[in-house]
């Protein structure tokens, strides 16, 4: 079978390539552009496309059995175009998700924030407890080659479901293309303001989902997120839903442990974000078979995913942490972790306003008190990425105004925060640096050295 992918060069789209290929079927690709880890990853398996660009002339001569579209092509693309008149096959990316995984039992994780981490929780615990099972997670996560694996004698899969769009001729968000049996939704905070303008219409995305959980299947979902909340307490048909909370737990000398029952489980990761997403991890892989005591075993070994309170470097006086927090919720639940993690240290909390809904001025008003646990709290913004997104100029004291804090250091120059950050006394320190992007190439391993 011969699938040929419009936009191979994406995370998600890449990683798809390479789990179909490694299914047997016949992979070829087109991109106008190919960047790293990308082009190494589809390098390495004969996947790279010999050239940048599109070709429609390919399309027309191979007719390939199925297109699936990613959301980096525009819908004028001219491979796509030449699909369409020929009657082609047409997938987006979670089209083609559900179509591999139709007849297997779907877990499905959804939510503003957590949704990488409970994925890779539940994916860790089945992996270590020897059950076979398909996946797609936003992340590349440690013991996995690739970040979806679609198989066909696997019974079960696991996906990420991110609600931004679909593709270019498709604006559903993603996630309500799985129909999951098991859904879980950690929470519910505003965002893609490009697409979801209002936050009635953000949440309406989740209510839809829920509707789409297949008849007899169960949601699970955080009863600490009042909006949240309020949803789940909505009439829906033939959905089982529960709740899930804190688990009983206590910090002692910089490290979190579990009380269950009489036992203490020691955990790898912090924080009481993460101690939520384990609950809802816990609960999916009761509902496919593991008991408690399997489950807690597996999880006192998971290190977290890339990017996710990620540690990077440290020494006997300071620890860096990375995190791919952006958005108002995610920076206080972050801050909040590492400053009661390790409550005697400084916490110089820094990070940068990278996204559409973060660089635009009608939404910096929600980072109001986002980052008001840090002792030190730092901003960085490119303008020239506000000019490459189209959007009106922001200012230093917008920023500053925003985030409600009149101390808060905003940089827009990245040597210029290297210097700074490089110029603090890292003694007693813990170092957070969050953001969806790189700090304009900033490397973290020199800061502290």
């Amino acid at each position: 079978m011969h699938i040929h992918f419009i936009a191979i060069g994406g995370a998600a789209m890449h990683n798809l390539a390479l789990a179909l290929q490694h299914k047997g079927y016949r992979i070829t690709g087109s991109d106008d552009e190919i960047n790293e880890p990308s082009k190494s990853r589809l390098a390495a398996k004969g996947l790279l496309p010999e050239s940048t660009g599109w070709f429609p002339e390919f399309i027309a001569k191979e007719k390939p059995d199925a297109i699936i579209l990613g959301m980096h092509a525009r819908k004028d693309n001219p491979e796509l175009l030449i699909a369409q008149a020929l009657g082609l096959k047409i997938f987006s990316y979670p089209e083609y998700l559900y179509e591999q995984t139709k007849s297997k039992k779907r877990i499905v994780v959804g939510g503003s924030h957590g949704k990488t981490s409970i994925t890779a929780m539940i994916m860790h615990c089945l992996k270590t407890n020897s059950i076979d099972f398909d996946y797609m997670v936003g992340s590349q996560l440690e013991g996995f080659e690739t970040m979806v694996r679609l198989t066909n004698e696997s019974k079960v899969a696991v996906f990420e479901g991110d609600e931004y769009l679909t593709s270019p001729i498709d604006l559903r968000p993603k996630f309500h293309l799985y129909k999951p049996h098991i859904a879980i939704l950690s929470g519910i905070a505003w965002d893609h303001i490009n697409v979801f303008p209002t936050f009635e219409i953000y949440v309406d995305q989740f209510r839809q989902f829920i509707n789409l959980v297949e008849p007899n299947g169960k949601l699970f979902f955080c009863e600490e997120d009042e909006v949240l909340k309020n949803l789940c307490e909505e009439k829906y048909e033939n959905v089982s839903i529960q709740s899930y909370k804190i688990p009983n737990y206590e910090i002692e000398d910089g490290k979190t442990y579990l009380n269950v029952n009489s036992e203490r489980v020691p955990l790898k990761i912090f924080g009481h974000h993460n101690l939520l997403n384990l609950q809802a991890a816990r609960l999916a892989c009761l509902e496919i078979g593991l008991t408690n005591e399997q489950f807690y075993s597996s999880i006192s070994n998971f290190k977290g995913a890339a990017r996710r309170l990620e540690w990077v470097t440290g020494n006997e006086t300071c620890d860096v942490y990375r995190d791919f927090a952006h958005s108002p919720s995610k920076l206080k639940a972050t801050t909040d972790a590492v400053k009661k993690q390790f409550p005697n240290r400084k916490l110089i909390a820094c990070m940068e306003l990278h996204t559409f809904s973060s660089l635009n001025e009608n939404f910096l008003a929600e980072y109001a008190g986002a980052m008001d646990l840090a002792d030190i709290a730092v901003v960085y913004f490119n303008p020239h990425t506000i000019e490459h997104k189209k959007l009106k100029p922001i200012s230093e004291q917008q920023v500053i105004d925003a985030f409600g804090r009149k101390d808060l250091k905003v940089f827009t120059q990245s040597n210029e925060l290297k210097t700074y950050l490089q110029s603090q006394k890292f003694n007693n320190v813990s170092l957070l640096m969050m953001s969806s992007g790189t700090f304009d190439g900033i490397n973290l391993l020199e800061i502290i050295q």
